[in-house]
């Protein structure tokens, strides 16, 4: 079973707009799942986390942590958000998926695989 890191785009100064990211990302793990992956979604995890405990939700303070994460999936998924390109937490998740050579595939919220990154 492929181990999959489900990256989307979450930092944003509305609220609104991250508590949709987040819907958008929990509903595309859960369809991965079905499909048979074996899916770590960061943001699906920290948002929780982060909404009750009052942690911070930048990629500075997450990083370490999804770190780990990336060392165990076999392969990342980045769903197309809008802001995924621009997202700083996405691509230090690029960066360090590269220099472990690991695949990185872009996906839509349809499931729906369109591209490879690099």
């Amino acid at each position: 079973m492929k181990k999959v890191y489900l990256a989307c785009p979450y930092t944003h100064k509305s609220l609104k707009v991250r508590r949709d990211r987040f819907k958008a990302v929990t509903k595309v793990a859960g369809e991965l799942m079905q499909l048979g992956y074996n899916v770590y979604s960061p943001i699906t995890h920290s948002h929780v986390i982060a909404s009750v405990t009052k942690l911070p939700t930048s990629w500075e303070y997450w990083e370490k942590i999804d770190k780990e994460f990336m060392d165990w999936c076999d392969i990342m998924f980045i769903l197309t958000l809008d802001g995924w390109k621009e997202s700083v937490g996405i691509n230090g998740e690029i960066n360090y998926m590269k220099k472990l050579n690991k695949l990185i595939f872009l996906i839509n919220q349809s499931c729906i695989i369109e591209d490879i990154v690099g």
